[in-house]
């Protein structure tokens, strides 16, 4: 490894880049044993299935896994690949560090609200008629949405500290030949 890719910081840059696979581990077990117990559980199935709004239950569901379990692990892995592979540090580590806290708040309050307007939606339905449960469910999706633009901010402080580090990559090479 070249000495220009080690800098003083570089703890704290593989203590989060380890942090990312630890959140993938914990959102990988999360996902699954929901998806076992959505499954396993008729009751569950059901209402998941068959009740107005239940299928944001499977949407918390399905963002664990692709935002937590999948992406986390894209973020560590290209987070540990690409400074080795153009021969320089990260561009910013105060960005590591911003992305990987906003998009775990992103993700949790997705996933909160998601599950929140489908059990109230889905509890509303068996005496609300389709309206009154619209009214239930809105607030939460809009909540929903404002924590999912969180999501899509880290993913947009992802590229582009890994664009700035891309960037010239060609220069690095080129001082190494020299």
């Amino acid at each position: 490894m070249s000495e220009a890719w080690h800098h003083p910081q570089e703890t704290v840059y593989r203590r989060y880049i380890l942090w990312f696979f630890y959140a993938c581990i914990i959102y990988s077990l999360i996902g699954f044993s929901w998806g076992a117990i959505m499954g396993g559980i008729s009751e569950f199935r059901h209402f998941v299935d068959h009740r107005l709004h239940g299928n944001l239950i499977v949407r918390g569901h399905t963002h664990i896994n692709l935002l937590g379990w999948v992406e986390m692990a894209i973020f560590g892995a290209v987070y540990y690949i690409i400074p080795r592979l153009v021969k320089r540090p990260i561009y910013s580590l105060k960005l590591v560090k911003v992305h990987f806290w906003v998009h775990n708040i992103g993700l949790l309050g997705m996933v909160i609200f998601f599950v929140m307007a489908g059990i109230m939606g889905g509890m509303a339905s068996v005496t609300a008629s389709p309206a009154e449960v619209e009214l239930i469910v809105k607030p939460l999706l809009a909540t929903m949405g404002i924590f999912g633009t969180l999501v899509l901010l880290a993913n947009g402080i992802w590229a582009y500290n890994l664009f700035r580090t891309c960037a010239g990559w060609e220069k690095s090479y080129e001082k190494e030949a020299n």
